[in-house]
């Protein structure tokens, strides 16, 4: 069984490079003003958490994290 994640996003370290959001847009959007993320969903369903931990490790500023929401 796979184990529920949480994503979490330090918008005080994002740099607004958009590469989150380019991956993985149903978890990931740009606030229009400067560019840093939001997360849409917290919790993403289990077909896109590889996609999520991709976006995690290609985040240039290391603003991105995965918890365990268990």
């Amino acid at each position: 069984m796979v184990s529920a994640v949480r994503v979490c996003a330090d918008t005080g370290v994002c740099v607004g490079s958009g590469q989150c959001a380019l991956r993985v847009p149903e978890v990931f959007d740009q606030r229009e003003e400067d560019g840093v993320v939001v997360v849409l969903d917290e919790h993403p369903p289990p077909s896109l958490r590889e996609a999520v931990h991709q976006a995690v490790l290609g985040c240039p500023s290391g603003a991105l994290r995965l918890e365990d929401a268990d």
